[in-house]
């Protein structure tokens, strides 16, 4: 009687495995970054964005590099200072400003603009095209998002809206420059966000306490905001979110934050909203554009022997597994071509 040996997966199962890990670990941060809207404007003391900046990202900031004990060196230095100043000294009290001023589903649609914004920017700065696959689903995503939060009794407030679309370039631009610089070796990214933290706690330090100064009175529930931000808001959130998106491509992690408005709708139910049709319609087609975004395009089915001349600039998928016939002219292996001084089925010249 003949065994067979039990296969081992595969390595495409095993890397579908671990990209689908990273996206759900990334995923955390905007889940609770959803979070943030009904925090401030239910437990928060009001008119007080830049206080809520500085306690959402100093003392983070100093934990984590009392915990990593890492400095940034050599050009990390002013690197750093560029990425905490994007992704915290100014994002953050653009964002408390406009969560303060502007209903939280309205506040967060702002921000699902992100993934156009980076594919952009990433033209720019990574040189990196983006498919109209995952393009096309940016735009989905951020229609379905503007369908649930965005009807006729919005309160739009002009203030609001400039510092919420401010708030969403400014993290954008954070987003792909530090996609651009990727991590220091032996840099953790708890260290690369307790920097950045720290530079934008430390930014915000000065502003606040001649702009706006200490709230008159703190409660419970505002001291449980402030740490409930700092804490999985803060520390453990952009932890996750430089880890996730030094391993993602950044057109796969930038709609992520498409669970940001989400999450923020959710919670605004659980405080006694309620959804619409046309709502409804909007939450399904955000998850799906959410979901699409992290698969890459469907391929054009290769074409068989005799069916016509293949397009050597389609990519399709590696060359090298195609028939060698089939492959472009710069892809064939170099046993494949004929020698020197020889051409196929003819005389040398």
């Amino acid at each position: 009687m003949q065994t067979s040996t039990p296969r081992s997966p595969g390595p495409s199962r095993t890397s579908s495995a671990q990209r689908a890990a990273t996206v759900a670990l990334t995923a955390v941060a905007p889940i609770s970054w959803g979070t943030t809207y009904a925090v401030t404007t239910e437990l928060l003391p009001p008119g007080h964005p830049l206080f809520a900046g500085l306690m959402r990202a100093l003392p983070a900031g100093l934990l984590a590099l009392a915990l990593t004990r890492v400095l940034p060196r050599g050009d990390w230095w002013w690197k750093a200072a560029v990425l905490g100043a994007l992704n915290i000294g100014a994002f953050f009290p653009l964002l408390f400003l406009a969560a303060e001023r502007l209903p939280g589903g309205v506040a967060a649609t702002l921000g699902a603009a992100q993934p156009l914004l980076v594919a952009v920017l990433a033209v720019a700065v990574l040189r990196d095209r983006p498919t109209a696959w995952r393009l096309c689903w940016g735009v989905v995503g951020v229609v379905g998002v503007g369908f649930v939060v965005l009807g006729p009794r919005a309160r739009l407030d002009t203030v609001g809206v400039l510092a919420g679309l401010a708030g969403t370039a400014t993290m954008a631009l954070g987003l792909v420059l530090a996609k651009r610089w990727g991590r220091p070796a032996g840099v953790g990214p708890m260290a690369l966000a307790g920097w950045q933290l720290a530079v934008g706690g430390l930014m915000l330090l000065p502003l606040t306490l001649a702009v706006e100064g200490v709230p008159q009175r703190i409660d419970a529930g505002a001291a449980a905001g402030y740490l409930w931000l700092g804490s999985m808001g803060g520390l453990i959130a952009y932890t996750l979110w430089f880890r996730g998106i030094g391993r993602l491509p950044v057109g796969a992690s930038a709609p992520l934050v498409l669970l940001s408005p989400l999450v923020a709708t959710l919670v605004g139910l659980g405080l006694g909203e309620s959804l619409g049709l046309l709502q409804s319609l909007g939450f399904v087609l955000a998850l799906a554009a959410l979901l699409a975004a992290q698969l890459d395009s469907p391929r054009v089915p290769r074409r068989a022997p005799g069916d016509g001349v293949r397009d050597p600039k389609r990519a399709d998928g590696p060359a090298d597994d195609l028939p060698a016939e089939d492959r472009p002219a710069h892809h064939v292996p170099q046993h494949d071509r004929p020698r020197e001084g020889h051409a196929a089925g003819g005389r040398a010249r």
